[in-house]
């Protein structure tokens, strides 16, 4: 479901890596929150703030089980670990599956809302979800990970797609 407050490719924003936060905005919540409804009224389980046009190094994530959201700014991966090939798509190209090998597991680091260090090992769809909504903000999306030739036959089913939404 297309949400018209998201960025949708090709949108140059999106290819842009944000930088890491230096001083958490005193509206952190405010942002957070904002992103966890329009990923939810979009249907979707994670969402990077670039997505919704702000430059800030900041994540949100709920897989449907989960009560509490994962809220990360400035997060690093810093191991991985096994593989997995699985379709993912994404709220900025709408309607687009692409199947994309990942680790199955990470552990994450980064800061919560209260300017706090914390630490998570994920696995399964939650380390998926992470490392898709990195690559958000280092201006990677899934559409980076076709071959030259894939990539210009999606741009020709992609254009048709979007026309057929605005209609």
């Amino acid at each position: 479901m297309m949400h018209d407050e998201i960025r949708i490719f090709p949108d140059p924003f999106l290819k842009n890596r944000v930088s890491e936060i230096e001083n958490i905005p005193s509206n952190i919540n405010e942002i957070t929150a904002k992103m966890l409804r329009i990923m939810e009224e979009a249907d979707g389980i994670g969402l990077a703030a670039n997505q919704i046009g702000y430059s800030l190094r900041l994540f949100v994530a709920r897989l449907p089980e989960d009560k509490e959201p994962l809220i990360v700014i400035n997060p690093v991966i810093l191991e991985v670990d096994g593989e997995d090939h699985m379709e993912e798509g994404c709220l900025s190209v709408p309607g687009v599956s692409i199947e994309i090998p990942r680790p199955t597991r990470v552990f994450l680091k980064g800061i919560n809302t209260d300017g706090k260090e914390v630490e998570y090992e994920l696995e399964g769809l939650m380390a998926r979800v992470v490392q898709h909504e990195i690559d958000h903000l280092n201006g990677v999306l899934i559409v980076d990970y076709l071959s030259r030739r894939d990539f210009i036959r999606f741009q020709r089913e992609y254009e048709k797609l979007l026309k057929k939404e605005e209609e």
